[in-house]
């Protein structure tokens, strides 16, 4: 159309073509790549949360002393939050208080800031945590000698050293005596004397006729004097306590257990003089020799017997020994008082403090120190204060071997079972149905495998081991309840469909051209497998096993029922013969944040522990993880050149 003939002006312009965005396929790409992003968001938030309150949970924090309205409250603050008063709480405070809360909540809206503080002296006051608001508060200080004190029993004690008491064990007029004849050549000293369950210091003139007197004090008064002596003596007082763990431990254990061995002997004989009297009367020569051994049995037993009154004796003495050494070393301490209750002064022993600092006067190379001590503790030492505190090292322990046991057992039957199906079955309606039952057995819940677990293996299985081999031991179960082995076999039991998944893909990953070359060359089906299939499908078989890893090492449901427990003094390896004990109970580290965050006599107080535990965890299945996943890099290059 020429100018001419169209005057308006008007100008055709050339079609174009048209496309979808969908038919490029870039909406498809922004979706599948947002859906990533916000996985690993997720994945990197958890593990951000993880790390951080894990890393910190051991770091030392300074102690604070908040004045509040009610009295003074010190200790660390473990967190603070923002919140809204409801107008009830704001009603029992008192007038003036009242008047400076409604003005802070009138500049900030309502909203004030409320902190946490672990004021520990659980003993005293029982109480853990106070929170404490802004507007209740009146000062804040920290006190130049609060000390934290870490303890075996009743938690932490924040408070300040007063003295050191050197402690002499006498009673009656001879405590008497030698309190007079030390305040006459100038020392400072008092009566130790019993108060209800504690031990408490006295004069003379503040004595009460029914107190007990325990024994005279020689103190050392004032804070730097104190803690100056403290330092002096914790350490050989710890080393002390450590000699008497392992007298209670081990040295009692090892006599305790060739005590019981002699007495199972003894029982065993009469079992089996009793048999030989059932089937062929008391009258036989067999029944002659029954009786003998039985005789000669107990004559061990007796002997056994009496060398283990000996030994117990022994150990005895020499732990009365440890203590009465320890209990002369006590540091006196002073609390600031929580609120309504008043300032108190107790005393604490030496060997029942773990380790104690003046929070406030530490610098970073002590900080780091009391750190690294508390992280060396945490996984070398056993727990205490209902697992809230202490080391988590049974639990390590338990958890590995009981992964590394699940593991043995569950890869060579899970690739049996698949090489079966791949390789061997003909394909039809039972394979199908097996393949199914296979699949469908991997979304069966854990707690499923658990009761299966504790029915089969412990009351089945373990009750017929119990008659047969440990008939002496009995009612007392020997396999016959929970333990670790058959906590190990119950998680195969769980993750074999994950290997015999990952092996069976793996097999049908191997090209058939070298199957074919194989039976070319002669071999057997069997040789084939062996020699072809086998070595290249192990990068598979081992992907699989890293997936069982990962899974059980986390499950918690099953082992509830089938062997894990609150406290396993007793590892399942020890140096008594037969040294590995499977049919122990165990502890674990998964079952173990279940305790602290579900079962703790306190949340607050387990709550960082939840944190460090969970981290543990983690960074344990990944070293299991990254040995296999090694394991099978080295496998594919070894293997990559055959690939086609």
């Amino acid at each position: 159309m020429t100018r001419d003939e169209n005057p308006s002006g008007w100008q055709r312009q050339r079609t174009r073509s048209r496309s979808s965005l969908f038919a490029a396929g870039e909406p498809m790409i922004w979706l599948t790549g947002g859906g990533l992003a916000i996985c690993g968001a997720m994945v990197i938030g958890l593990m951000v949360l993880v790390l951080w309150r894990g890393l910190t949970t051991f770091w030392p924090l300074a102690v604070v002393e908040l004045t509040a309205h009610d009295g003074t409250y010190m200790g660390e603050v473990t967190r603070d939050e923002r919140y809204q008063p409801a107008a009830e709480m704001r009603a029992d405070l008192p007038q003036q208080v009242r008047e400076r809360a409604l003005t802070q909540l009138a500049q900030s809206e309502g909203w004030t800031t409320r902190r946490l503080v672990r004021t520990g002296n659980y003993r005293l006051t029982q109480n853990h945590f106070y929170w404490i608001s802004d507007y209740e508060i009146t000062s804040t200080r920290y006190p130049e000698w609060a000390v934290v004190v870490e303890r075996l029993e009743w938690g932490r004690f924040y408070g300040f050293p007063d003295a050191f008491a050197t402690i002499e064990l006498l009673a009656g007029d001879e405590a008497l005596s030698r309190v007079r004849e030390l305040a006459a050549a100038g020392c400072d000293v008092a009566l130790v004397v019993r108060r209800g369950s504690r031990q408490a210091l006295a004069s003379a003139d503040e004595l009460a006729g029914s107190e007990e007197i325990l024994g005279v004090a020689q103190l050392d008064v004032g804070p730097e004097a104190a803690w100056q002596r403290f330092e002096e003596h914790h350490q050989a007082v710890r080393e002390r306590w450590r000699r008497r763990r392992e007298l209670e431990k081990y040295d009692t254990g090892a006599v305790n257990y060739k005590q019981e061995n002699a007495r199972l002997a003894l029982r065993e004989a009469e079992l089996e003089r009793d048999r030989i009297a059932a089937r062929q009367g008391s009258d036989s020569p067999a029944f002659a020799r029954a009786e003998a051994a039985c005789r000669a049995a107990a004559q061990q037993y007796e002997a056994t017997r009496r060398w283990a009154d000996g030994e117990f004796a022994r150990i005895r003495h020499e732990i009365d020994r440890i203590n009465a050494a320890n209990a002369r070393y006590q540091l006196v301490m002073r609390t600031s008082g929580e609120g309504p209750i008043a300032a108190q002064t107790t005393l604490l022993r030496l060997a029942d403090i773990v380790r104690a600092y003046p929070a406030n006067q530490l610098s970073l190379a002590a900080k780091l120190g009391i750190y690294g001590s508390r992280w060396n503790e945490f996984l070398r030492d056993e727990p205490r204060e209902a697992n809230s505190e202490g080391g988590v090292y049974p639990a390590i322990f338990g958890t590995v071997a009981m992964t590394l046991i699940m593991s043995i057992a569950v890869v060579p039957f899970g690739v049996l079972g698949a090489l079966y199906l791949r390789e061997y079955a003909k394909a039809g309606a039972l394979v199908s149905a097996v393949r199914i039952a296979v699949n469908n057995l991997a979304g069966v819940p854990s707690i499923v495998f658990g009761v299966f677990g504790l029915g089969f293996f412990c009351y089945v299985i373990g009750a017929g081991l119990d008659e047969l081999l440990f008939a002496a031991s009995l009612p007392n179960p020997t396999f016959g309840k929970g333990g670790l082995m058959w906590a190990s076999l119950t998680l195969a039991l769980l993750t074999l469909p994950v290997v015999i998944v990952a092996t069976e893909e793996a097999v049908a990953a191997v090209p058939n051209s070298m199957r074919e070359g194989s039976y070319a060359c002669g071999a057997s089906k069997w040789q084939t497998i062996r020699r072809i299939v086998l070595p290249r499908a192990l990068p598979g078989i081992i992907t699989g096993m890293i997936l069982a890893l990962a899974r059980g090492a986390g499950e918690v449901a099953p082992l509830m029922l089938v062997g894990a427990v609150k406290l396993a003094p007793e590892l399942p390896i020890d140096g008594l013969f037969p040294f590995i004990h499977p049919e122990r109970s165990f502890m674990h580290l998964g079952f173990h944040i279940y305790d602290l965050g579900f079962q703790s006599q306190n949340s607050e107080a387990a709550k960082p522990m939840v944190f460090t535990t969970t981290l543990l965890l983690i960074a344990i299945v990944f070293l299991l993880n990254i040995l296999a996943v090694r394991l099978r890099t080295r496998l594919r290059k070894r293997f990559e050149s055959a690939a086609f």
